[in-house]
């Protein structure tokens, strides 16, 4: 391509793209491992408010390292899923996460109307449950967390993928990623469906926006809750004995 046809088109882009608004992506205001050390103190924290003890492993801080380049790098990507087995500390990262995002009180410059953060980011979180269920008893709060500036769902794949309201059928959760999707709004994930899963529950469509939409950080560790399942164990097989 000659040069005067690249400048022509160069000023084609820049009229196009006049009085469009473009949605700018969420970045932690700070370098990579800086990002890192935040997030490991966010997760500590998030693990003593359970009355737990933090234990550190490799698995922990390579899934910390992830997410903190995830987080800080410029890229086209507007999201994060956390997939993995049960107990293996999404959620946990997901609230911890949330905590730091309101600790750190970052400007929004994007202050959609819906938003209802002012002019800080904030992460509220839904169950994949709850948002199937507001699709039918409360559509209004559905709609607002759908448009919300950011969002974590909970838990994806524990929720029908369709519910029945007076006769029609609606697919909660493939609409509300498709409009978040549609509008570049971050949004953060946990699930223990691996990406394939994905793809075999909620169809190709929505399988190829989540790749665009969000990084995938794979929690290949066993669960923390080990305590717990030998405790149920043993009562199980107490009972049985």
């Amino acid at each position: 391509m000659d040069t005067s046809k690249e400048k022509r088109i160069a000023e084609y882009v820049q009229h196009l793209q006049r009085g469009r608004t473009t949605t700018v992506r969420f970045r932690l205001p700070v370098k990579e491992e800086q990002a890192y050390e935040l997030l490991l103190a966010a997760t500590i924290a998030e693990v003593k408010s359970r009355h737990r003890d933090f234990v550190p492993n490799s698995s922990v801080d390579d899934q910390l390292r992830q997410i903190a380049k995830c987080l800080t790098a410029d890229s086209s990507k507007f999201g994060i899923v956390l997939c993995g087995g049960c107990g293996n500390g999404k959620t946990t990262m997901l609230k911890a996460l949330q905590n730091l995002i309101n600790y750190l009180k970052i400007p929004n410059p994007n202050r959609s109307s819906g938003s209802g953060f002012g002019e800080n980011y904030g992460l509220p979180i839904v169950d994949a449950m709850q948002i199937a269920q507001l699709c039918k008893t409360d559509h209004k709060k559905y709609l607002e967390l759908a448009r919300c500036d950011m969002l974590g769902i909970d838990d994806l794949g524990t929720e029908p993928v369709e519910v029945m309201d007076y006769g029609n059928v609606m697919t909660p959760l493939i609409d509300l990623l498709t409009k978040r999707y549609e509008a570049q709004l971050f949004t953060v994930i946990t699930t223990n469906l691996a990406p394939n899963d994905i793809r075999k529950r909620y169809g190709d469509r929505t399988a190829d926006r989540l790749n665009e939409m969000v990084d995938k950080i794979v929690y290949r560790n066993p669960t923390y809750r080990t305590d717990e399942t030998r405790a149920c164990s043993q009562l199980i097989h107490n009972s049985s004995a």
